[in-house]
């Protein structure tokens, strides 16, 4: 059975982290001179309220030739300087500022993802110079938002409805305020999340049953495989505890590493460790992966995480090499031309043999004697071994990885092409995750509503404590969430308390 991914939140931590667990700063004024001289030129968001379209575009700092910056967002054209077609097609319910506007003020989970970004209950520089930016309905992407507190984050999004929203890491002052510097350089990244990307696109290569944006339940065992490999890695051979893995909401799923090592990070670590896990990547199927041995120690434990995949996920339900053409990928992958010739020869006569039973003819015809002096049963065994890790191991995006100042899609947003939320993945039950199962916004509140009407005989005061995403299949994922957030914060404090106790308790005063 494969290994068995070990659990994020603490244990012991609760996983009920309420509303009144923190407390948020004082509301700040919504307007920044600066900050609308330079976005007068954008179109008014289809979903602004009457009279608050000007406090909103103040809001906003919309600086999108930055581009030394990277995101996770796709470039999309300007909307403003595009001719309007004339039929647009419609957009789906979920991606209606309405329907978005019912999910933020209803259902996102604002209170713990503050505290999960801030690391502490009481608003921080850790959250209040964090970098936001926002994708909003008509294509505008905006950049470099901060806020004050979660109160005023929810506000704004409630507001704004944006289809959805990225995230990327606490600057050395607010971002709203970095043209006031006189020297640029003083504008930098100080700290955010170690993060990790695997997209099932980079898998076309050696999927057969799907392609692109496509997914299914056999090709998601390729994510399911990358998880349990890069969790492992990163727990046991780095020691991060604080991992969070969340569903891209299509075809895909983000790691977070919150541990305070983690988050501090420079960009030649950050280079380093994401070269540490890289060993095939998207476009370099057919190569040989040159491993090195013996294994390294990270290697030997993935092959043992991946072998029994392999048998049944890969030659069984994908059976990649069953057609003539794909049957010569896995020839090219063997470095003994006679054990190649001689396995061509045998397939050529059985043309319909599966992949499984060519797997197996080539310790078959290599017992028949069909080796080269110099090809030993030992380097067969390797090759083998590299060609399961070219069919298993994680192709991760490593660029996501290196780079201190990059945007990611936060937790919980609502993907744009399905209407998924984009959920944490529990590992302890990670086999059982199933992406077809993850509800889309317009489901959640429909649920809302079915949860009201057959309660409606419950009291005023008993429905007011159960809030509207209690009501909805979103529960579980959120529990998790604010369990994980939980162990986060209880992990911050300790740290916290012995770095006073090392220093002698003394603070220093201003």
């Amino acid at each position: 059975m494969p290994h068995a991914v070990s659990p994020s939140p603490d244990a012991e931590a609760p996983t009920n982290v309420g509303d009144s667990y923190m407390s948020d700063a004082p509301a700040a004024p919504l307007e920044s001179e600066e900050a609308a001289s330079e976005t007068d030129d954008l179109p008014t968001p289809q979903n602004a309220t009457p009279g608050a379209s000007k406090n909103l575009e103040d809001m906003f700092d919309d600086d999108s030739d930055d581009d030394e910056f990277s995101s996770s967002a796709a470039t999309r054209p300007d909307a403003s300087s595009q001719p309007e077609p004339r039929s647009a097609p419609s957009k789906p319910r979920y991606a209606e500022p309405d329907t978005l506007r019912q999910f933020y003020s209803r259902i996102f989970p604002f209170r713990p993802l503050f505290q999960w970004l801030n690391h502490s209950p009481t608003p921080q520089p850790d959250f209040q110079n964090r970098e936001f930016a926002f994708v909003l309905p008509g294509g505008a992407y905006i950049r470099y938002q901060s806020f004050a507190s979660a109160d005023l984050f929810r506000k704004q999004c409630i507001q704004m409805t944006p289809e959805r929203f990225e995230i990327g890491p606490q600057y050395s002052i607010n971002p709203r305020d970095r043209k006031t510097l006189r020297k640029a350089s003083a504008f930098r990244p100080v700290m955010k999340e170690l993060v990790f990307d695997i997209d099932m696109t980079d898998y076309d290569p050696i999927r057969t049953c799907c392609s692109g944006a496509a997914i299914c339940s056999k090709c998601w065992q390729f994510i399911t495989m990358a998880i349990q490999v890069v969790d492992a890695a990163l727990r046991e051979d780095f020691g991060f505890q604080h991992i969070l893995w969340v569903y891209s909401g299509r075809r895909g799923a983000h790691a977070w590493i919150s541990d305070k090592r983690a988050r501090e990070m420079d960009d030649t670590k950050r280079k380093a460790l994401a070269n540490y896990l890289v060993l095939v990547s998207g476009n370099e199927q057919g190569k040989k992966t040159g491993i090195k041995r013996p294994l390294h120690p990270h290697i030997d434990r993935s092959l043992k995480i991946l072998n029994p995949y392999f048998q049944t996920d890969v030659l069984a339900d994908q059976d990649p090499w069953h057609s003539s053409e794909h049957a010569e990928k896995l020839l090219a992958l063997l470095p003994d031309k006679t054990l190649a010739t001689a396995l061509q020869k045998k397939w050529d006569s059985s043309p319909n043999r599966s992949s499984n039973q060519k797997w197996s003819d080539i310790d078959t015809v290599a017992e028949a004697g069909n080796l080269s002096a110099t090809f030993t049963a030992k380097q067969l065994v390797e090759a083998k071994q590299d060609i399961r890790l070219e069919y298993t191991y994680p192709r991760l995006d490593a660029e996501v990885s290196k780079k201190l100042n990059h945007l990611l899609k936060s937790p919980f947003v609502v993907h744009p092409g399905t209407g998924r939320v984009c959920v944490p993945i529990d590992t302890r039950s990670l086999e059982a995750f199933d992406p077809f199962s993850v509800p889309t916004v317009t489901q959640l509140l429909q649920e809302i509503d079915e949860w009201d009407k057959a309660h409606v005989g419950m009291s005023e005061e008993d429905r007011s404590k159960v809030q509207d995403w209690q009501r909805t299949s979103l529960k579980p994922y959120v529990e998790y969430f604010r369990g994980y957030v939980a162990s986060l914060l209880k992990a911050e404090s300790a740290g916290k308390r012995g770095r006073e106790e090392e220093g002698g308790g003394e603070t220093m005063e201003f």
